[in-house]
């Protein structure tokens, strides 16, 4: 059995012919020392044996998250971080125990799609997530500003006047300019200015955060073109419980090499639903070592033919969450 450095210097090398064969080892490995995801098995009843393929391989329910310490092996964790939530409820937390893995993994994702961050100024319209001090997202931000190395990068809370002026006048700069933005925020921008940001690669967050009402994906991308002249508009599919992060543009995913989206029948969590099917998505993140890498989200989603997939909403019985993407 592999120690969790051996599989997290695996990483670089997972690729679609060998991501099952990965995935198994790191299954055998947080069987073997993730008190919490063991329990989980052993109370399923399940045979460690017949786990020969991934689509045998049972998925913690994420609210797990909430109620329980969810690490593998002993260690101390240098962040904690917690997703938002509605005053009074109990929110989810996930251990990191090496916050510049965290970082170079999720640099490392989000270079493949858009290139070396060190020829991009990073600009982030994050009011909500600003306003607590334990976000992943803003973790990660931050660390991409400062990667940028770029005295244009930077958090915007409410000054959307200032964050206006400085898109305008990145216009007719060289490098390229990426704006990560709340959902509810942007549609305040949108509200206030009328702008050509044709130039800007928009990355959107999702979620209102209960500061208004929802709306579609589809609605939000017409007030985007239509009063900021946003062309190039991807979101960001991620949670507090991940470690790595899928980007999509038009809101249709491509999972990184190192993470697997399998779609469960909503009527059996156990099964997997054939492709172009509605169901619960379960996420495969084998950067996820030392947690747990095999997770049952709560939301809603399909699979299409071409190994892309969508984000539909979530059950109707869960919470809403801070990086809920909309429903398209």
């Amino acid at each position: 059995m592999e120690s969790a450095q051996g599989l997290l210097n695996n990483i670089p090398n997972i690729n679609e012919s060998n991501f099952d064969t990965h995935a198994l080892a790191v299954f055998q490995y947080q069987v073997a020392h993730n008190f919490v995801y063991k329990s989980y098995l052993n109370f399923l009843g399940v045979n460690i044996l017949n786990i020969n393929t991934i689509k045998k391989i049972p998925f913690l329910p994420i609210s797990f998250f909430k109620n329980h310490v969810v690490k593998t092996n002993e260690w101390e964790p240098q962040k904690v971080f917690e997703s938002s939530g509605t005053s009074g409820v109990k929110t989810s937390k996930h251990l990191v125990k090496n916050v510049k893995f965290y970082h170079s993994n999720a640099k490392r994702l989000f270079e493949i799609e858009f290139g070396k961050i060190g020829e991009a100024h990073i600009l982030a319209l994050l009011p909500s997530y600003l306003e607590r001090n334990n976000s992943s997202l803003v973790s990660m931000v931050q660390f991409f500003i400062q990667e940028s190395n770029s005295t244009h990068s930077g958090f915007y809370l409410h000054n959307l006047e200032q964050l206006a002026n400085k898109l305008v006048k990145l216009k007719t700069d060289t490098k390229k300019v990426i704006l990560f933005g709340v959902t509810f925020a942007l549609l305040q921008l949108a509200e206030k200015y009328e702008l050509d940001l044709s130039h800007v690669i928009l990355i959107e967050t999702g979620g209102m955060k209960g500061r208004r009402e929802e709306v579609t994906r589809e609605k939000l991308y017409g007030i985007l073109r239509s009063k900021l002249n946003l062309t190039h508009i991807y979101s960001e599919y991620g949670m507090t419980e991940l470690l790595s992060q899928a980007y999509g543009r038009n809101a249709i995913f491509a999972a990184p090499e190192t993470m697997k989206i399998l779609i469960r029948e909503v009527s059996d969590p156990f099964s997997v639903a054939p492709v172009g099917r509605t169901g619960g998505i379960n996420v495969i993140d084998l950067a996820n070592v030392h947690t747990c890498s095999f997770i049952e989200t709560q939301d809603l989603g399909r699979l299409n033919t071409d190994g892309t997939f969508e984000v539909l909403g979530r059950f109707d019985n869960s919470e809403l969450r801070g990086c809920n993407l909309l429903v398209s």
